[in-house]
């Protein structure tokens, strides 16, 4: 089945969704609802995924782009949570996604506020995070191990660094994405080509065991979905669904840097945190030139908002604690925009920051609720929850088989596409974006090569009205491109983002 998403497509199953009784409804499209999605329709289960608003609308987007190995749960010895961490990070390496999910170094500098002990018991964590990469059968060449460097290599990765005590730097790798959002409209587009019928603005008013009221946000109108079991994967917004499940959401801002800030920035920075064990901030660059800087653990206080916002004080406390390694400081001016998201914790004692990221799952009839975890565990998040609503309903399907499935994009023969300059070859920057369709995305660039912002072009913005599911500018600005993290540029991008759904 074609994996495409657009408007016409959600008119065609909306309407025949409306008389169906489905296996499987799952509420929320974020990284573990398009999962589950993908997981339920590819075991042969018929299929309905909505969202109140659009793919990756919510936490799945403001990540810190991070597909970690866990190492963090280690010191905290939460074994089990760092080796699942491990396995899935392998599995998006080397067979789901390796078009959008890369290695990328890290350095984290030795300067005086950093102990020899400290180094030392810092390496060793590197170490036995590296030995999980091998027991996950994790091959080097995707993943490079740890290493120590020198003072000046240090600096040759990343020249913004203070050279005033700088005694050298702990290297590590690890994996991340290219884009969170992305990545979920990969697994979304993936799940349609299974079958699943993937309705955004579609919000669920009322939930049951046995399907759900609904209410089309474009229209107004309201219907039923029936379904066998219903998977409730809304995320911070579960408990809203779901009263059984307590939920203790916690805050995590990150800053975004204009291009040119952090010049020569080769590598990411961990960044200890004063007064903090075990926790660093992180510096990220990208491929537009922006710089992530991330990440503060808050808890949230009152209801939980659509759009989280990122307060000043955690803007003002993130540039704190990267100026302390720098030789020249980041002013404030330098920051042009913030974003924040919110983990879907559960609800226990203590510190946001050391509430496990366990997921859970939940049952009640045929009602199946899951929270809890990450990014990195997405896809294991979704099979439990699935077999969770298979033997709840005792639904004829097979074991799993997302840990085989390529997402819409994933290149299994590299020579299948080919980066270069000549007519029937892709950019290597539509290659690093789009996988093994960038030769289809390059026939709409070259159609439409008008710049659009950061590189990006309006036949990018009509591929994702077309392919991707986007439905109005704030699909493209803020959720199939990542324009919209910096005010102006959206602003200035806001004229083509409207003429793309011309015609």
């Amino acid at each position: 089945m074609d994996s495409s998403l657009n408007a016409p497509r959600r008119a065609r199953e909306l309407a025949v969704v409306a008389e169906e009784t489905v296996d499987v409804l799952v509420v929320g499209l974020g990284a573990t609802g398009a999962g589950a999605a993908l997981d339920a329709a590819s075991r042969g289960l018929s299929v309905a995924a909505i969202d109140a608003h659009d793919l990756a609308f919510g936490t799945s987007r403001w990540s810190s782009k991070l597909i970690h190995g866990g190492l963090r749960y280690l010191a905290k010895g939460q074994v089990g949570i760092a080796r699942e961490s491990a396995v899935e990070r392998g599995i998006l390496l080397r067979r789901t996604a390796p078009h959008l999910v890369k290695a990328h170094p890290y350095v984290l500098p030795l300067t005086p506020e950093v102990s020899r002990p400290q180094a030392k018991l810092l390496m060793t964590g590197y170490r036995l995070g590296d030995a999980l990469r091998a027991t996950a059968l994790t091959p080097r060449r995707l993943l490079p191990g740890p290493s120590r460097l020198t003072a000046a290599r240090a600096h040759t990765l990343a020249p913004m660094l203070s050279e005033h005590g700088l005694r050298g730097g702990l290297l590590s790798w690890d994996g991340r994405v290219l884009d969170d959002a992305r990545l979920v409209v990969a697994m979304a587009r993936t799940a349609a080509a299974h079958g699943a019928r993937i309705l955004t603005r579609c919000r669920a008013l009322e939930l049951t065991g046995e399907g759900a009221k609904v209410r089309d946000e474009l229209t107004g109108a309201e219907f039923g979905i029936r379904a066998r079991t219903v998977i409730n994967a809304a995320g911070v917004w579960a408990g809203l669904l779901d009263p059984q499940v307590e939920l203790r959401p916690s805050r995590g801002t990150h800053l975004v840097l204009r291009p040119g800030t952090l010049p020569g920035l080769l590598s990411g920075l961990h960044i200890p945190i004063p007064g903090e064990s075990n926790r660093f901030a992180l510096v990220l660059p990208q491929a537009d030139g922006r710089v992530y800087v991330g990440l503060t653990d808050e808890p949230l206080d009152g209801p939980v908002p659509d759009v989280p916002e990122a307060p000043e004080a955690d803007i003002r406390a993130l540039l704190s604690v990267l100026n302390t390694v720098l030789a020249a400081p980041v002013a404030r001016e330098a920051v042009a925009g913030a974003y924040a998201g919110l983990r879907p914790l559960l609800a226990a004692d203590g510190r946001t920051s050391d509430v496990s990221r366990k997921h859970a799952v939940f049952a009640d009839g045929g009602l199946i609720t899951v929270v809890g975890g990450k990014l990195t565990t997405y896809r294991r998040m979704a099979e439990d929850a699935v077999d969770r609503a298979i033997s709840a309903r005792n639904l004829r399907a097979g074991p799993s088989r997302t840990t085989s499935i390529p997402l819409v994009g994933a290149v299994q023969n590299h020579g299948a596409v080919t980066p270069g300059a000549g007519p029937d070859r892709a950019p290597e920057r539509l290659v690093a974006r789009y996988g093994c369709e960038a030769a289809a995305v390059h026939e709409f660039v070259q159609a439409h090569p008008e710049e659009v912002c950061l590189g990006i072009t309006m036949g990018e913005l009509r591929w994702s009205v077309a392919h991707e599911g986007a439905l109005d500018v704030d699909d493209l600005l803020d959720r199939r491109t990542r324009i919209g993290l910096v005010p102006e540029d959206r602003a200035a991008a806001l004229p083509a983002a409207r003429a793309a759904f011309a015609g």
